[in-house]
């Protein structure tokens, strides 16, 4: 995975009218911390943490911060975002050794056209869309591709069927779903509806009377 230089400036006051003026300046304000040494408060340039945070690696991606001339290896580990327009309005930063795994959420992409399922008249339902692994921060992947073109109405696909690279870890259940193959609802709809004709159907003669057993004995 290629890392990304990211410059951070250093200084900034602290409180909701300096992170304005910030914002209204076109920066994000956040904060480095990790590894054993204290939180330093900073801002970077909102295009160019944008520009890091587009790239495959989305926010995974490995950055070199820049912070008073020392680069310091990070990824995003959190943002906030304004509750209306969902702008990030503010940045952290955890700083990682190469040398240390590290857990992350991964995204996962169904790849590949289930023609069974289609055939079928059936849905793909994608269950579960990102994955927590560990890993040390040069081998994390950008994503984990499932290729859907086996798949069947009614089957799964889990976790334990997932091919992680080498050195990649998780501990989510290896029984939990991730894609699963099912009968849509209006297909379901018809069917049960179907059934339920047919049911009706083998309980009446021709002419809508019952078909087996005695008439009232007026005798």
């Amino acid at each position: 995975m290629a890392e990304i230089v990211l410059a951070a400036e250093t200084g900034r006051a602290p409180g909701s009218r300096s992170a304005s003026r910030l914002r209204g300046a076109g920066k994000i304000p956040g904060v480095v911390y990790g590894q054993g040494g204290e939180a330093v408060p900073v801002a970077v340039e909102w295009r160019e943490l944008r520009h890091v945070l587009m790239t495959d690696a989305g926010f995974n991606a490995l950055i070199n911060l820049e912070v008073d001339g020392d680069r310091q290896l990070t990824i995003v580990k959190e943002v906030q975002r304004h509750h209306v327009r969902r702008d990030i309005t503010h940045v952290d930063f955890l700083r990682i050794s190469r040398d240390e795994a590290i857990s992350v959420e991964v995204p996962i992409v169904l790849v590949g056209e289930a023609e069974k399922v289609a055939r079928a008249d059936g849905v793909i339902e994608h269950v579960l869309h990102s994955l927590l692994i560990t890993a040390k921060p040069g081998v994390i992947p950008d994503e984990l591709l499932v290729d859907v073109t086996e798949l069947g109405v009614n089957e799964t696909i889990r976790v334990a069927d997932l091919t992680l690279p080498s050195g990649v870890e998780t501990d989510i259940d290896p029984e939990e779903p991730v894609v699963t193959g099912r009968v849509s609802t209006v297909a379901a709809e018809l069917e049960g509806a179907d059934a339920a004709e047919a049911a009706g159907g083998e309980g009446e003669g021709e002419d809508g009377a019952p078909a087996s057993g005695d008439a009232d004995d007026k005798g």
